[in-house]
Formats: structure tokens, C-alpha cells, sequence
């Protein structure tokens, strides 16, 4: 598989971490009332999408950057690549 990231081009897919759901983005705020059970929803709760999925991958063996990768979980066709700060930004705009 070919991640295309946004800086560097072309890369195998070998060279990244793969982290799980680019919804971790989304961290509960641990002062809320409801913090805890929020914070349980966030580390154990994960739709098992079959279909288009945001998830979060590491540049272990390059420049260790942070990308949220659009990818159809059954295909494995990817479809959009940005850098994960990118996105954390566009998110804490639209807040």
C-alpha cells in the first residue's frame, strides 16, 4: 500500500505506524463534569467501519510526522491524506 503524504510524496506504507481511529484527535476535556464516562467512550468505543475510515498514522521511518489517512477498510484505496496538525487546527476553528 502507497501513502501519499502530503510533504514527501509517495512512501510504502512500511515506513508508518499505524495508530488507530483519527477520531483520538477529539481528546475529552478532563476537567468536564462528565469526564469520566466520556473518557471511556474515547479509549474503548470504535465503530468497525466497512467503508471510508479516518485513521491516524506515524512516520516511524521518516519524518516522524502525524497523518490522518481516509481509507476504505475493505479495498485498503486511499483517498485522502492530510497531516494530522492540519486537521487538529481546522477542528479547534470550527469549535
Amino acid at each position: 500500500m502507497i501513502i501519499n503524504h502530503p510533504l514527501l510524496g509517495p512512501r510504502d506504507a512500511a515506513e508508518f505506524t499505524y495508530l488507530g481511529d483519527a477520531g483520538l484527535i477529539d481528546r475529552p476535556d478532563g476537567m468536564a463534569e462528565n469526564a469520566l464516562p466520556a473518557f471511556i467512550d474515547y479509549g474503548y468505543l470504535r465503530d468497525n467501519v466497512a467503508g471510508n475510515h479516518r485513521e491516524l498514522w506515524f512516520h516511524e521511518q521518516g519524518d516522524r510526522s502525524w497523518l490522518v489517512v481516509t481509507r476504505h477498510t475493505v479495498t485498503h484505496e486511499i483517498t485522502n491524506v492530510e497531516l494530522a496538525s492540519d486537521v487538529a487546527r481546522k477542528r479547534g476553528r470550527s469549535k
